[in-house]
């Protein structure tokens, strides 16, 4: 499927509108210049343009199958792959001291949206190793980080992480998996673990497990919980693969889309592992992975959008039905021409606020500074939850650009809704991550939300003087927002505030797209991203009134009708 990088996005957001300068401004970051910038954008568009994507399509139709225990990935994966270690595109944010790059967040997200447009079952492998390598940087023993990390961050090994088993998905803490001491440093890890993104790749030299388990001591709950990494071969004096783990890939789930991934079902009898981090701290230490895996996945979603988005613009410039007084192509009607911008609109107010998010980790990690970790955490479950749920619309979207020959698979047309959908659920589904915003996120009293609403009226006051109608629509959205938060905030009830937390999060994104459209058409007057802009200020932003009337209307509705009512004929 052809493919286009949006490196002229990724700048201009970069210089006018989440303002990268400031993160290049940090010691941390010195080297991050608007140069070298440009250049890591070029190539990565070159590696997504040239080499991933031609691979999607084959990745739908051939997907990964298991072959006597071993996984056999899609056609030209193992090339693929290839090209992404020798890149040096794993270890982009990865330390200096391992052989990574060192770069900011913000480019390795704008990067690991581009291989996502391209072919996300590939980016997937990619992207598990990043966090994995976190994991370790943050949590392992030297020991471990000098074995592991160079080879995850070089790509000559992989990474994955092990939490969800049969009767323990969202619930952690009911995991059974054990880990027993081995009285030599190592563990006994047993127990089958399921949903394992690339839990096997025939183009990995070695595939490292991160496994959620309990010792012989560990309380119930999430308390009990302890980290331990178990890899395929265990590593011989030299460093190097060596003999077999006890451990084996069961099977591969058949799934709606990611065919290309192999999702496996892992099995543990005894294997080698070492712990990583302290006994019973093993939810802190995966959550390190998991957080910014979040972030990673809200960027998938807004990848596969953008995949889809140009799939469909594609088609509709070619595809000739009808006529209109503006052209033959059904790009010419205005229904479509509706759906192209909103897709094209969407796109691009996730894309900013996932990239809003990235900076916010990089100064934290830059300058150590409480308010920038509490911003992070703040825009992660918007900039996870909106990407996904764009990535669902804007490919259900394309779809319907593509009419009948949408719902056909030769155009290719339904793979990005299929690919995309599992990105909702994984990684915490879009409803923990709305729970989690009005209930944790809102703990300090609504402040960090009320100071990103103080921003954002801040930049409408200054708009006012060049686009009026814009400036008081940001600013009366940015005000509805404010009094829902504070609704939130002072009902003590959390069912009243979980029955509205889709639509609250939702309704904040909403807002946060309209801030982050407004500033580009104020960097660029009279070009097509004022007019952008202004279809997305005017037609999507208006939604925020019932998002936030329904994050309002509380949960006693919700259970007026009992279980026998629902089921009843």
């Amino acid at each position: 499927m052809p493919y286009t990088a949006t490196i002229k996005d990724y700048e201009f957001l970069f210089d006018h509108v989440v303002d990268l300068a400031q993160v290049a401004g940090t010691d941390r970051f010195a080297e991050a210049t608007p140069d070298l910038v440009q250049a890591i954008l070029s190539e990565a568009g070159k590696l997504c343009e040239e080499v991933m994507a031609p691979l999607n399509r084959g990745s739908d139709t051939d997907p990964a199958r298991l072959e006597n225990g071993v996984v056999r990935s899609s056609p030209g994966f193992v090339e693929g792959w290839k090209s992404i270690a020798e890149g040096g595109w794993v270890g982009i944010s990865g330390n200096p001291e391992h052989g990574g790059m060192g770069l900011p967040m913000t480019v390795t997200t704008a990067v690991n949206e581009m291989m996502s447009a391209a072919c996300v079952s590939l980016q997937l492998a990619s992207l598990m190793s990043q966090g994995q390598i976190e994991a370790l940087e943050h949590h392992a023993s030297d020991a471990i980080k000098e074995l592991y990390l160079p080879k995850l961050i070089s790509g000559e090994w992989t990474g994955t992480m092990n939490l969800t088993e049969p009767q323990a998905g969202s619930d952690v803490g009911a995991l059974s998996s054990k880990a027993v001491p081995n009285g030599d440093g190592t563990y006994a890890i047993t127990g089958q673990k399921i949903y394992i993104s690339w839990g096997d790749a025939d183009f990995s030299g070695n595939v490292c497990h991160l496994v959620l388990a309990r010792l012989p001591d560990g309380v119930p709950g999430t308390k009990g919980i302890s980290l331990f990494l178990v890899p395929k071969y265990l590593p011989d004096e030299n460093g190097n693969a060596g003999v077999a783990n006890t451990l084996k890939v069961v099977s591969l789930e058949h799934k709606l889309g990611l065919h290309g991934s192999p999702t496996c079902v892992m099995q543990y009898d005894g294997a080698t592992g070492w712990l990583v981090g302290e006994e019973h701290g093993g939810m802190a230490a995966m959550f390190t992975m998991m957080n910014n895996a979040r972030l990673g996945v809200g960027m998938q979603g807004i990848g596969v959008a953008e995949g889809a988005y140009q799939h469909a613009l594609a088609y509709a410039l070619e595809r000739r039905q009808g006529k209109s007084l503006h052209g033959y192509s059904i790009a010419a009607h205005a229904d479509v021409r509706r759906m192209l911008m909103t897709m094209k609109a969407e796109t691009y107010a996730a894309r900013a606020i996932a990239l809003s998010c990235a900076i916010a980790i990089d100064m934290q990690n830059a300058t150590g500074d409480a308010d920038w970790a509490t911003r992070a955490a703040f825009l992660t479950p918007i900039a996870k939850a909106f990407g996904t749920d764009t990535g669902v619309d804007v490919s259900n979207m394309g779809i319907q650009v593509h009419g009948g020959m949408g719902f056909i698979e030769e155009t290719g047309a339904a793979q990005f809704a299929r690919d995309v959908r599992v990105m909702t659920i994984y990684e915490g589904t879009n409803g923990i991550q709305s729970m989690d915003f009005v209930g944790r996120k809102l703990m300090d009293g609504g402040d960090m939300a009320g100071r990103i609403l103080d921003e954002i009226e801040g930049c409408a006051e200054t708009a006012r003087g060049t686009f009026p109608d814009l400036a008081e629509a940001v600013w009366q959205a940015s005000e509805t927002l404010r009094e829902t938060t504070e609704w939130m905030v002072a009902e003590p009830d959390m069912d009243q505030r979980f029955a509205g937390a889709v639509p609250f999060l939702r309704g904040f994104a909403r807002v946060l797209g309209g801030y982050m459209h407004l500033r580009s058409a104020m960097a660029a007057p009279g070009t097509a991203r004022e007019t952008l802009a202004r279809f997305y200020i005017e037609r999507l932003l208006p939604e925020h009134a019932a998002l936030m009337a329904h994050a309002q209307a509380g949960a006693d509705g919700l259970y007026a009708m009992n279980l026998d009512d629902l089921s009843a004929a």
